[in-house]
């Protein structure tokens, strides 16, 4: 029961990543919203939960995780409920800022407290069953969000989208407080939370992050001038994290970069979540812009890569431990196979019946995609402390959202200036966008093979 209200909260925050995608057009249309605005209601989300991720996480392993949890499940049904009440596109984006931070509230103390309660082949089963939360849920709020604008109509369906999180949330919480463990007594001891370490590392990650984020929209020197500054705050953080380690408890221990799990499996997550997740971006754009597809249409259209990532996602994850790396490497493998049928099947048929085409090679790269996102979660933080789950899966999940954040820009440079330079081809574009996307799982799995082989010479 405490797992499955883990999954469920995590389904809430994560569904709302990709659900307001297709909500934009409605929104646009509902409060008249420029195209600058629409860009940050879905960054601004992203931007406030990777921001608060790890020391949510921190705070959570210092403090207990369940009165965390619960803060942070109240927080994003105050918040959805202000969302979806808004009257202009400023109080919308930032009760989407509010959201966000309650939603990085949240999805550390999800890694932390399976990583607490379940050891051995039953914590792979766990992770196995959060992994296919992830792709379900990232893959279905296309699906969801259309039916619920075509249910509520254009105008004012994008409300529906923010009202569907209050009964869910407040189920949630009662569930909550009955079935997640209590915060013990070391846990209730008031620890320091490194308010240094927060502010660099906050510093850092806005510095990466608005880059990206900004990227069609900003276009001055200054945004570039950002990544190597960002780079600059995270050396300093790094150093201020090894100097405070050595007399108190840092916001991240760096004792957990020499955990060979898990300085591979934080890399592998953020390439495969740049490649993922910008795939359903630019399908969007194709099909709903480039194709006229209605908003539910294109919703459906990505369900295959749920569905197989839902079969796949904890078998992979039970033989996590057993098969390593070599898993995970095969799992990309898979991913690259269907993102290559992706190509072929819209290079043969571009037209309106794109959508049945592609239906088969994602539901490939799903069953891949299965064997990726829960195995590497299982392996990443096999080794790591449980008194350290909630700050390591926060550093894991700050990962998967620069890499999202990433991903989609890159993806989308490249989808947008196919599109300019072949005057509106959108298969075209999507073609080159699906090649920039199977490049940064390529990228995975070279990193995943060289631990493999490595593991394999280091064998007796």
């Amino acid at each position: 029961m405490a797992l499955g209200v883990c999954l469920a909260a995590g389904f809430m925050t994560l569904l709302d990543v990709s659900i307001v995608n297709v909500a934009l057009p409605s929104i646009q249309q509902g409060l008249h919203a420029q195209q600058n605005a629409l860009q940050w209601i879905v960054a601004g989300y992203a931007l406030a939960l990777g921001l608060l991720l790890v020391p949510s996480g921190r705070f959570g392993d210092a403090h207990g995780r369940r009165p965390v949890f619960m803060v942070g499940v109240a927080l994003f049904v105050v918040a959805s409920a202000a969302c979806a009440l808004a009257q202009t596109p400023l109080e919308l984006v930032l009760t989407r800022v509010v959201q966000g931070f309650a939603g990085g509230l949240i999805t550390p103390q999800i890694s932390g407290l399976i990583q607490s309660l379940f050891r051995g082949e039953e914590r792979g089963k766990a992770f196995g069953l959060f992994g296919s939360t992830i792709a379900v849920s990232t893959a279905v709020g296309p699906l969801v969000g259309g039916g619920l604008i075509a249910l509520f109509g254009v105008h004012n369906g994008w409300r529906a989208v923010f009202f569907v999180n209050l009964p869910i949330g407040m189920a949630i919480l009662l569930l909550a407080r009955r079935y997640l463990p209590a915060p013990t007594a070391t846990e209730r001891r008031s620890q320091p939370l490194d308010p240094l370490g927060v502010v660099l590392l906050g510093a850092a990650l806005v510095c990466i992050l608005v880059p990206f984020i900004e990227q069609r929209s900003w276009h001055s020197s200054l945004r570039v001038a950002l990544f190597p500054l960002g780079a600059v705050l995270v050396v300093m953080w790094l150093l201020h994290e090894r100097r405070y380690g050595r007399t108190r408890e840092p916001l991240v221990s760096i004792d957990l970069f020499r955990i060979r799990s898990f300085a591979l499996g934080a890399p592998v997550g953020l390439l495969y979540f740049a490649g993922f997740i910008a795939v359903f971006f630019i399908q969007t754009q194709y099909l709903q812009i480039g194709l006229g597809y209605p908003a539910w249409k294109s919703g459906l259209a990505v369900t295959p890569f749920a569905i197989g990532s839902a079969l796949t996602s904890t078998a992979g994850s039970r033989q996590a431990l057993r098969r390593g790396p070599k898993l995970v490497a095969f799992g990309l493998a898979v991913v690259l196979i269907g993102m290559a049928c992706i190509w072929v099947a819209v290079d043969a048929h571009p037209g309106h019946d794109a959508a049945l085409w592609i239906a088969l090679p994602l539901l490939i790269a799903g069953l891949g995609g299965g064997l990726v996102i829960s195995p590497n979660l299982t392996l990443t933080l096999s080794q790591v402390p449980v008194q350290r789950a909630g700050s390591a899966g926060g550093v894991l999940q700050t990962g998967q959202r620069i890499g999202s954040a990433a991903g989609i820009a890159v993806t989308g440079s490249v989808f947008y200036t196919q599109l300019a330079s072949s005057h509106g081809n959108f298969a075209s574009a999507y073609r080159y966008g699906i090649v920039s996307c199977a490049a940064f799982v390529a990228a995975a799995l070279v990193l995943t093979l060289t631990e493999t082989f490595t593991r394999d010479s280091r064998a007796p």
